[in-house]
């Protein structure tokens, strides 16, 4: 069964921070992007989500040198605690070898592959796209963070021989040229790095075998227990907040997307005091006051979007929640 595909909170702040650093500050990012500013609280986002940031990011900065900017300016914490296992790998190959094995603590939304050839080895990004179709930054900002990245774990530049994009070029030549340092090419097959083997197999100066087990141990432990914080109160919260404006949730679909029997994940919320349709209830609450205040749907797009049937039926939901009609707190919000 294929889980639905997330990503970590620090590759999200590369984003955000990037954003931040060409003059668009948080709120308004994810207000362009249509994500509530509670989401950066979240642990991870559903991969749809970083879509959306990308495009937004796109938007408000119109810098089409935005997704370089945002790989060059990774650190340890873009990376999640894989980076901890990266510092003592022994070469840059084994260091590739850990991101393999662990690519899904910092996101589910891609998978390198390796290559080998004579002279250097082909470094493969496979990226995995929800409904939304990545934005082209988006690989940029996965290849130049490996540069980046990589120079930060020998202390030297990383020897690219090679760079390709499956896409068309975005920005200037010489924003490339600063990045990668070699000839890169656009409209290929794939989307990639040709790293010499010299530099993929040259020792690492902070290689630690002894210190390797230990954070290797613990992204195994890590890696174990993401299955298990998916099937809770507040992975199923964030999967209901991502399902709302498409179509009303079912269980069905709930336990699917986070890799479980419908009877486990009742289970898992029982055990956490909750059950599907109190959640959802909640979930429409929240995303309900939110819309309602934000003002820019009718009320009655707003019902359609939220699965109820008939626009009076949500009325007596928002009253319920909220001891007054609607358009009242719409006024209300507006008077702020």
């Amino acid at each position: 069964m294929t889980l639905e595909a997330t990503v970590s909170m620090g590759w999200v702040s590369t984003v955000v921070d990037a954003a931040q650093r060409l003059g668009v500050d948080p709120q308004s990012l994810l207000m362009t992007a249509g994500i509530p500013f509670e989401a950066l609280s979240w642990e991870r986002w559903p991969i749809d989500y970083i879509t959306r940031l990308w495009h937004s990011a796109e938007q408000c900065t119109g810098d089409s040198g935005l997704g370089l900017k945002a790989g060059t300016g990774v650190r340890p914490a873009s990376i999640d605690i894989v980076s901890f296992a990266l510092q003592s790998a022994a070469t840059l190959r084994e260091a590739v070898s850990l991101v393999q094995r662990y690519q899904r603590l910092i996101s589910d939304g891609g998978r390198f592959q390796m290559l080998p050839g004579n002279r250097g080895t082909w470094l493969v990004y496979h990226p995995r796209q929800g409904r939304l179709a990545f934005s082209p930054h988006q690989l940029e900002a996965v290849l130049s963070a490996v540069v980046t990245f990589s120079g930060w774990l020998s202390g030297d530049s990383l020897s690219v021989l090679r760079v390709q994009f499956s896409h068309s070029r975005l920005g200037h030549a010489a924003g490339y040229q600063r990045v990668f340092n070699c000839p890169v090419e656009f409209e290929q097959a794939f989307s990639g790095l040709l790293i010499a083997n010299k530099d993929l197999d040259e020792p690492l100066p902070n290689v630690d075998a002894r210190l390797a087990k230990v954070h290797e141990q613990y992204s195994q432990d890590r890696l174990a227990a993401l299955d298990g914080e998916r099937v809770s109160v507040q992975g199923l919260r964030r999967w209901l907040w991502t399902q709302l404006s498409q179509s009303l949730p079912r269980r069905v679909d709930a336990a699917r997307a986070l890799g479980v029997s419908q009877r486990t994940l009742a289970r898992r919320l029982q055990a956490e005091g909750q059950t599907f349709n109190s959640l959802l209830d909640d979930v429409r609450r929240e995303w309900a006051l939110q819309a309602v205040a934000k003002g820019e749907q009718s009320l009655a797009d707003i019902a359609q979007a939220l699965g109820y049937a008939e626009a009076s039926t949500f009325y007596r939901a928002f009253h319920r929640w909220t001891g007054m009609p609607p358009a009242r707190w719409r006024k209300q919000s507006a008077g702020r």
